[in-house]
């Protein structure tokens, strides 16, 4: 009860100390602020993008599979390959076809993606994502198509020059006009608006990253250049029945055998499961955060600094009131938790300000980026914690320094 009492007292002072010297606590305050709100702002952002990145592979459904040239956490330079990759087949649309047709798959098919813009009559997107696929694109993608159709089986087979545009890249080249049977050039070539597509929501697509129209993959083989390392997959989907791991060995076997290669042979080709484009963004985010977490640091740091500055010149400003205060009978225990809880009341404030500054940045960055997501409650307890925690270690000098001064001395301190 009488520890209760002296922190209700100490927190007073505190409060008197601040309001005493406003513009000097104010500043202390800052560094404490930048620091937090960092961290919760850019906890608020990877959090989003990775609630994001599993409901999209969530579309797709946790068995979907991927056959890829190569696989690799970072994208390839095509232009310098090194030797292993460069000695690897192309995946072909025969390859798929006989995927397809293995009776433990239910979907297989050959994909490829390019980076280009839409134009009509001078009109044009900002470089978008091209997708060559088929007519069960939203299998794996999600969405769904809102106007027209999706390819016949021989556009797909011919490579016919037509295209399921994204909905509201068609908006910014037509307007309110109906797109559905007119051309546009797509990556300079021109190609018929069969259908308008709408992609789920909750897909992660940031700017430069969304699909803006879908073709056969076909015309995409044929009239583009197609990165074969970085920009071609075989989209897997095992049957209901069927597990991942069966899928992926039938799977293997098979291009093994049409790719002529011996027991000893090592695979050309990789398999990509969800989960490990689940882990490559996570170390992305991962490695985003811990950036974020040590710049904050540093804002955190020149934070406490300033409050052990500021305390050393309140320990001094009041080196009269500490002999007063010992002359009555305070002890240095008594002083020491005097300042000790000063100073982390200084960075208690600013840490629950920069908790609320950075959760509203997070949530306007967020909402800008149209992901939904906050910060843990765990997190906020943190910042919280080590806001104080800062104070009490910065303030332990100072306060040191209070404890220790001679009663009789300080009472002559003029």
């Amino acid at each position: 009860m009488k520890l209760l009492d002296q922190l209700r007292e100490n927190i007073g002072i505190a409060f008197d100390a601040l309001r005493t010297s406003k513009l000097r606590s104010a500043l202390t305050i800052l560094g404490v602020v930048i620091g937090v709100s960092t961290v919760m702002s850019m906890a608020a952002i990877v959090r989003g993008i990775q609630k994001q990145i599993v409901r999209t592979i969530e579309i797709a459904g946790p068995t979907t599979f991927y056959v890829v040239k190569v696989y690799s956490q970072t994208p390839l330079n095509p232009d310098a390959l090194p030797r292993w990759v460069r000695v690897r087949p192309n995946l072909t649309k025969y390859e798929a076809d006989r995927i397809a047709a293995l009776p433990e798959i239910s979907y297989g098919a050959i994909w490829a993606q390019i980076a280009g813009r839409l134009e009509y009559q001078g009109q044009r997107t900002q470089v978008t994502q091209i997708f060559g696929a088929d007519d069960r694109y939203t299998e794996i993608q999600g969405g769904e198509l809102t106007s027209g159709r999706w390819f016949t089986r021989a556009e797909l087979a011919a490579g016919s020059s037509v295209a399921v545009v994204q909905e509201n890249a068609a908006r910014r080249l037509f307007g309110r006009e109906n797109p559905v049977g007119k051309t546009i050039r797509l990556g300079g070539r021109p190609v018929e608006v069969i259908g308008l597509y709408v992609p789920p929501e909750n897909i992660f697509a940031p700017p430069g990253a969304e699909t803006g129209a879908i073709v056969p993959y076909v015309l995409l083989d044929h009239q583009f250049t197609i990165d074969h390392t970085n920009g071609q997959y075989i989209a897997i989907k095992p049957r209901a029945n069927v597990t991942v791991e069966q899928a992926q060995e039938a799977v293997t076997v098979l291009l093994r055998e049409l790719r002529h290669l011996r027991p000893a042979d090592k695979n050309s080709f990789d398999l990509m499961t969800q989960d490990q484009i689940l882990d490559i963004f996570d170390k992305l985010t991962g490695a985003f955060f811990l950036v974020m977490i040590v710049l904050s640091s540093v804002g955190l740091m020149v934070g406490g600094i300033g409050v052990m500055a500021i305390m050393m010149v309140s320990v001094t400003d009041r080196t009269r009131e500490i002999g007063v205060r010992k002359a009555l009978g305070a002890t240095r225990g008594d002083i020491m938790l005097q300042f000790l809880i000063e100073a982390a009341t200084l960075t208690g404030i600013g840490g629950v300000i920069g908790i609320a500054l950075g959760l509203g940045m997070g949530g306007i960055v967020t909402k800008l980026m149209k992901v939904d997501a906050a910060p843990p409650a765990s997190l906020t307890a943190i910042a919280v914690t080590v806001s104080i925690g800062i104070g009490v270690i910065f303030g332990l000098l100072p306060a040191r320094r209070a404890s220790r001064l001679d009663p009789v001395e300080a009472l002559r301190y003029e």
